[in-house]
């Protein structure tokens, strides 16, 4: 066993290690939201993390790397070339990737896709593998302090965790990926045993290779795009070209001039005027947002012919709230739509494109008129703030077009389109002020019949009890446009709706005094689906026979269950499976099936690393040991139930912090930093607190979070972010601390009982938070993260039972008495 001195560069170099590591976790999520799609990067990055687990399993099969008589002298040669195996695969993996022509669209039906993606998998998981060995050697050969090493490892997670956004914003992608690089030759040299000059000359060459290309990345490291991102697309029209980008921890944003780029969303035909000139900004290489040149002249004649502008046109002169207006056409819009001097606050969550349309535009950027006054966050952070009132809110329309029928954005989060966010705004109107929501017109109704239900339930939170009188909405042919007060509406209103329909040539599909001759005039479709579904909506007294009887889920989505795009039905299923191939999606569509093949793959693949050092553990361990070791069963259920536990109850901590911190981003930083710092300070405590108490207090605090936290955020919303952001990781530190402890002491429990058994509890843990990252996605899409938290405390109430005859003084499993010994008399 090597001294406590001796191990002091094992806690660095895993530290270094596992920083690195973590960072790469989050590079890896922005290349692929970047690169391919939603579906793609969940799939690949879950599919590598199972190279922690695989790592575990190497180790269990492999028990001379961990025995007795071989870690003293051998753990360092083998940690350094574990860390320069994970500095070259992290290279090696993301170049291989970057150059090889996966086409998501074309796995469906093209069997060499698949080989392809297991190509992917396989280099994407070797820096995770490399890292999965060294932690669980780490942890085999510290014995009694391998609490320090999974400290060690939380710590340097943390750092890496805090790390990552400020090297992508200082940085980008490619040259972030060469200080990570670093940071595992770094760790190589730490876990160097012996130095010399040839080794001394090595790393100082390494080093400074990495941080050469860090300041002039290759260009075979930049990212090349899926030929299917709207970027990819846009760039193929003749004379297009890039003009400005930014990267950040947020996104990537690019604007790009274009003869091609013509956005209008909801444009009357009656518009016969010139089109604006217009740049196409597009954020991760998708999702185009106009952007008009005010370089150029401007006829700003075409926004009155916008659906929005009759909402200006009802409330001139009122102040204006534009939310996430991202190329700026809504603002264009308050401030050209009504009087002038009128102010205008937008709220845009992506502090990039306020940057881009300054460099581009200078003071002709939206955002920099006189009028504008410009906040950067969440819409729902900045209403948790403001006590403003508005005449007219205005929820943009930014997202372009997607089939519902694809699915293909199922497991993206809006709180921007729940029921507290229609709460939120209705509280934020003037007494006769107006909400406008415009959203694309899908077949069947789902998509606008979704947003109606959300308006319905936020006009009854706000104490409106017959919604249709407050509601109106115009159909064109691609958009539907939404206007709700918290008044009824007046005659002299209404009249101004329909002239501005009769003169726009936009259908009335929605109005308290709405008559059959009205409907399905200008647009004309062979039934009046829309304005039928809208009119069966608000007649229902309860609306859950109305959504049961749809071809898709259009309930309105809740903060706990944020899914505006997921319309998924599970009686979907035949269907997608049999037009599996011959659609235009990436992996085929529905997004929940491609959920429930990576549940399965993970699974698999989890059972296999698990069961294989079970099958020759046995046969490789002595009699002696094996008699001595814990059963097998109890170590398996309490180290998956930890591996299952911790991120179940780590993921909807975030989603939940988001609203708090204003943007996912900062969400995912501060809740993945801020608890794995405190898990890491518990990890040290771990030998001096109670192991089943720890347990039972984590359970108490899991359930008074479920019940406080949402109050305490509401409550810190109106701090300054500085103040929000220490609020958040203060309140983190109790879970925290207590989610660091059961872990440690669980491998403190197997290093003196069954040590051969660490590498194989290691593997355990790994693969179940494999399984877990899916399984949280699937359940929060059916049931809301409300549920994934309660099945966490539900996994760590089973880690709690599997240890509770274990003889925590002994180390062991107690053996209980039999009755008969029990109750047997006392000799004569």
């Amino acid at each position: 066993m090597a001294g406590p001195l001796a191990v002091r560069p094992l806690y660095l170099a895993i530290f270094l290690l596992s920083a690195a590591t973590l960072a790469w976790e989050v590079v890896l999520s922005r290349v692929f939201a970047v690169t391919q799609f939603y579906h793609f990067a969940f799939l690949v990055v879950n599919l590598a993390l199972l190279g922690f687990g695989a790592g575990g399993t190497f180790l269990s099969l492999r028990p001379r790397w961990t025995a007795d008589d071989q870690q003293a002298a051998a753990w360092r040669p083998r940690l350094e070339a574990l860390a320069l195996g994970f500095a070259a695969a992290l290279l090696g993996g993301y170049l291989f990737v970057n150059a090889l022509p996966f086409d998501s669209y074309a796995i469906a039906w093209d069997r060499r896709q698949v080989a392809l993606l297991a190509a992917y998998y396989l280099a994407l998981a070797a820096p995770f593998f490399c890292v999965g060995v060294a932690v669980g050697l780490a942890l085999a050969v510290s014995g009694p302090a391998s609490h320090r090493v999974y400290a060690a490892n939380l710590l340097g997670s943390a750092v890496g965790a805090a790390a990552a956004p400020a090297l992508l914003n200082g940085l980008g992608i490619p040259a972030v990926l060469f200080p990570l690089a670093a940071a595992g030759v770094a760790a190589a040299a730490v876990a160097a045993r012996r130095p010399s000059l040839l080794r001394f000359l090595f790393y100082a060459a390494a080093l400074g290779s990495l941080m050469w290309a860090t300041a002039a990345p290759p260009a075979a490291a930049r990212l090349r795009l899926s030929p299917y991102k709207g970027l990819s697309q846009a760039l193929l029209y003749p004379g297009s070209g890039v003009v400005a980008e930014d990267d950040s921890a947020v996104s990537r944003v690019t604007v790009i001039e274009s003869a091609g780029v013509r956005s209008l969303p909801g444009l009357s035909f009656q518009y016969h005027g010139p089109l604006p000139p217009q740049f196409g900004l597009f954020t991760d290489g998708d999702d185009l947002s106009p952007v008009v040149d005010t370089r150029r002249p401007v006829d700003w004649a075409f926004l009155d012919y916008l659906p929005e502008a009759l909402a200006y046109r009802l409330r001139p002169g009122a102040a204006a709230l534009v939310l996430n207006p991202r190329g700026g056409l809504a603002i264009w819009q308050a401030l050209e739509g009504g009087a002038a001097g009128r102010p205008v606050v937008a709220v845009e969550a992506d502090p990039g494109v306020l940057r881009q349309l300054d460099r581009l535009l200078g003071d002709r950027s939206p955002y920099r008129q006189p009028q504008v006054v410009s906040a950067v966050e969440t819409a729902r952070s900045f209403l948790g703030r403001d006590r403003g009132r508005y005449g007219v809110i205005h929820v943009a329309l930014v997202q372009p077009y997607r089939p519902v029928t694809s699915g293909a954005f199922s497991l993206s989060e809006t709180y921007d389109l729940t029921v507290e966010a229609m709460r939120a705004y209705f509280d934020h109107l003037a007494p006769d002020g107006v909400l406008v929501i415009s959203r694309w017109l899908q077949t069947p109704p789902s998509e606008t019949v979704r947003t109606l239900a959300l308006l319905r339930e936020g006009l009854l939170a706000a104490g409106v009890e017959e919604p249709r009188a407050h509601l109106v909405a115009l159909r064109g042919v691609q958009v539907a446009t939404f206007l709700a007060k918290r008044t009824p509406w007046a005659a002299e209103e209404l009249a101004e709706v329909r002239r501005f329909a009769q003169q726009r040539r936009l259908d009335l599909a929605l109005a308290p005094d709405l008559q059959p001759s009205e409907i399905n005039r200008f647009n004309v479709l062979p039934e009046p689906y829309y304005e039928e579904a809208y009119a069966a909506l608000l007649a229902a007294a309860d609306p859950r026979p109305f959504y049961a009887a749809q071809p898709f889920d259009v309930r309105p989505p809740t903060d706990d269950h944020p899914f505006f795009f997921h319309f998924f039905r599970w009686a979907q299923t035949p269907v997608v499976l049999a037009t599996l191939g011959q659609t235009w999606q990436p992996f085929g569509g529905s997004g929940v099936l491609v959920l429930v093949a990576l549940l399965i793959l993970s699974v698999l693949a989890s059972a296999a690393l698990i069961l294989l050092p079970l099958a020759v553990g046995r046969r490789a361990a002595g009699a002696a040991a094996e008699r001595a070791a814990p059963a097998r069963w109890r170590v398996l259920t309490y180290f998956a139930a930890l591996g299952l536990g911790f991120l179940l109850v780590e993921i909807p901590l975030i989603q939940r912090f988001i609203l708090l911190l204003g943007h996912p981003t900062l969400a995912l930083t501060a809740v993945l930093a801020g608890l794995l710092l405190w898990s890491g300070v518990g990890s040290l405590l771990a030998p001096r607190l109670p192991w089943r108490g720890t347990l039972a207090a984590l359970l108490a605090v899991g359930v008074a979070y479920q019940l406080l936290l949402g109050p305490l955020a509401g409550a810190l919303l109106a701090a300054s972010l500085a103040v929000r952001l220490a609020a958040a990781v203060a309140l983190l530190a109790p879970l925290g601390l207590l989610m660091g402890v059961p872990f440690p002491r669980g491998i403190g429990w197997l290093a003196a009982t069954g040590p051969q058994l660490t590498p194989w509890a290691w593997a355990i843990n790994g693969c179940a938070s494999v399984i877990a990252s899916v399984l949280a996605a699937l359940l929060a899409l059916q049931w809301g993260f409300t549920a994934v938290t309660a099945l966490g405390l539900l996994c760590y109430a089973a880690a709690l039972t599997a240890i509770w005859a274990v003889d925590l003084t002994a180390g062991r499993p107690a053996v209980p008495r039999p009755p008969a010994a029990q109750s047997a008399p006392r000799p004569g």
